[in-house]
């Protein structure tokens, strides 16, 4: 028999199967929207519906930041390299076609607080907006505006916008920098920076940041 005959019916195998698998690929907006169906819920019912964030609760936004850095965080929350009680299991529970597909989405969407103007908040002279924009060199710490980019809008794919994100969150991570609870910067990079800020000096730089996307 012709060998090429018998690879046919495989061929044919194939081809048939190839819908099947696109179909199975990981979509993010539907990972966002409902979940993964193996034990990651919905990223919008804590990120919001565009992935907008929650001020209140203290969820970041998701929406416009670098795809690399949503992937690596979602990477270290799985395997635990950064801790939260929350977005652990949740990452976890998805595989890296999953992540990545979140990360596609996200990055993608559309952010106002990176694409409108600039805000000039009230305390724009203050501790917080010192800290942001000039740093505390005495103490050996950079503006985070250096690494963050101007106005804190980021530059992927490691240092993330910051402006506009919820004061409860941006202490919230600093503090994890401090204590060492979060350790999943370049180089060490930001545990060598908080190390010499106060609680005063984190209090009103996370609450400067914040302000920016204020109108």
């Amino acid at each position: 028999m012709n060998k090429n005959l018998t690879r046919i019916p495989l061929l044919l195998l194939a081809l048939s199967a190839s819908p099947w698998l696109c179909a199975a690929s990981a979509d993010g907006k539907t990972i966002a929207m409902q979940g993964n169906g193996k034990g990651a819920t919905a990223c919008i019912a804590c990120h919001g519906q565009q992935g907008g964030g929650n001020a209140a609760a203290g969820y970041p936004y998701l929406a416009g930041l670098p795809v690399a850095y949503i992937r690596n965080q979602l990477t270290a929350f799985s395997n635990g390299n950064r801790k939260n009680a929350v977005m652990q299991p949740i990452a976890g529970s998805l595989s890296q076609q999953d992540i990545a597909a979140v990360a596609d989405y996200f990055a993608g969407l559309t952010n106002d607080k990176l694409t409108g103007s600039a805000a000039t908040p009230s305390d724009a002279s203050g501790k917080g907006a010192v800290l942001a924009r000039n740093g505390k060199w005495t103490a050996g710490v950079p503006a985070c505006f250096r690494c963050h980019g101007a106005d804190g809008r980021g530059v992927a794919p490691h240092f993330p916008p910051i402006v506009g994100q919820p004061q409860t969150y941006v202490r919230n991570q600093l503090v994890a920098w401090q204590t060492g609870a979060r350790s999943n910067d370049p180089l060490g990079l930001m545990q060598s920076v908080v190390k010499s800020l106060s609680k005063d000096e984190i209090d009103a730089v996370a609450r400067y940041l914040a302000a920016q996307s204020e109108k």
